[in-house]
């Protein structure tokens, strides 16, 4: 069955007419178009892809399943007319990628009686379908993980003490490109001794001294495919308090990931990892969720975190990434990317879990 053809099963049960897709991965998803501006609307029966001028060959191109429509102006302009021509009387938005500037254009779009357009949020519809990775889809995200894992394999040949974060980090953004990906899925994360702690840091001049956590957080991206991978390290012998938290943290993903099954929630997936962090008295210190769904997106649905009602089934490719976070000395967290397989997982990832490297290579 088609993305087009699941969708509308979809749209069967919803109480408007057509959707109106604004999202640009929802988009790439349905249509194949990878251009940054265009809105899909579609129906029972129709299937069309509004954009402007400098996309109109690319859309007719890429798209070749879609009626492309050249349009003019803001969408108020013209998607009360589009709708109306179709005969569209209720259309349904994605309600948490619109912006209110936007809402703002569609609602005074429709006030003209002349078209009696409705419009009615909705949520969530094409991201349950992606979710599920096809195939193919899994083998770009494979790709995608071998590139992340070559990727830490030159990271502990180059890193060394006196190195800064913003240097590694660069290193691993070009040594990716060179290998194949396309731009990276998100900023590439080099975080050292305090800096660690904070688990979304930016690489900054600081300099990587030895005996210190060095939290490597990076992916790579094949055909709009992303991988998630991270490690943390440490430049010569390890310290008391690095050996203990890295046990807990591994101790911790690795029953996650020996008994994380299908048909569990998001919620139930997060305790099986969180329980081994809150029996090491370090609750307060893993304070994100235990991973999150990647595709076309580098974080999508499924979500594993406290109170997630997400329900893991087969196809599902997501992370498993506990960490342990203390202000002042630094932090540890370990993340694979991995599948859902005949109910249980299977772990993508192929870098070591090992911590220790000797870092004497000058980049």
């Amino acid at each position: 069955m088609s993305r087009l053809e699941k969708l509308r099963q979809s749209l069967a049960h919803q109480e408007f007419d057509a959707l109106l897709v604004s999202q640009p991965e929802n988009q790439r998803y349905l249509s194949g178009f990878t251009g940054s501006t265009g809105w899909l609307l579609i129906s029972a029966s129709k299937a069309l892809l509004a954009v402007d001028f400098r996309y109109v060959e690319q859309a007719k191109r890429e798209s070749p399943d879609f009626d492309v429509i050249h349009i003019k102006g803001d969408i108020a302009s013209w998607l009360p007319k589009l709708a109306s021509d179709s005969r569209f009387k209720k259309v349904g938005f994605e309600a948490d990628q619109i912006t209110f500037a936007t809402y703002h254009q569609l609602c005074k779009g429709t006030s003209n009686d002349h078209y009696q357009l409705q419009l009615i949020p909705a949520a969530g519809l094409v991201e349950s379908l992606r979710a599920v990775k096809e195939p193919e889809e899994l083998q770009f995200i494979v790709e995608a993980v071998r590139l992340a894992d070559i990727a830490l394999d030159y990271a502990k040949s180059i890193i060394r003490p006196g190195a800064t974060e913003k240097q590694i980090a660069w290193e691993l953004e070009k040594f990716l490109r060179v290998e194949g990906s396309e731009t990276i899925p998100f900023d590439i994360i080099v975080a050292s001794g305090p800096n660690s702690a904070l688990p979304h840091a930016r690489p900054s001049e600081r300099v990587i001294l030895r005996g210190e956590p060095v939290v490597i957080d990076m992916g790579a991206r094949v055909d709009g495919y992303c991988s998630d991978l991270s490690r943390t390290l440490c430049l010569g012998k390890k310290d008391k308090t690095f050996s203990r938290i890295y046990d807990i943290v591994l101790g911790a993903q690795l029953a996650a990931l020996a008994t994380i099954g299908a048909g569990m929630s998001g919620d139930q997936a997060d305790r099986l990892a969180r329980t081994v962090v809150d029996q090491a008295n370090y609750s307060e210190a893993f304070g994100h969720g235990l991973g999150h769904g990647i595709g076309l997106e580098a974080h999508e649905s499924p979500r594993l975190g406290p109170n997630s009602v997400d329900s893991l089934v087969d196809g599902m490719v997501f992370t498993i990434e506990p960490g342990i976070y203390i202000a002042g000395w630094g932090g540890i967290r370990i993340e694979d990317t991995v599948v859902m397989e005949d109910g249980k997982l299977k772990v993508l990832t192929k870098a070591e879990k090992t911590a220790n490297i000797q870092g004497e290579v000058i980049v």
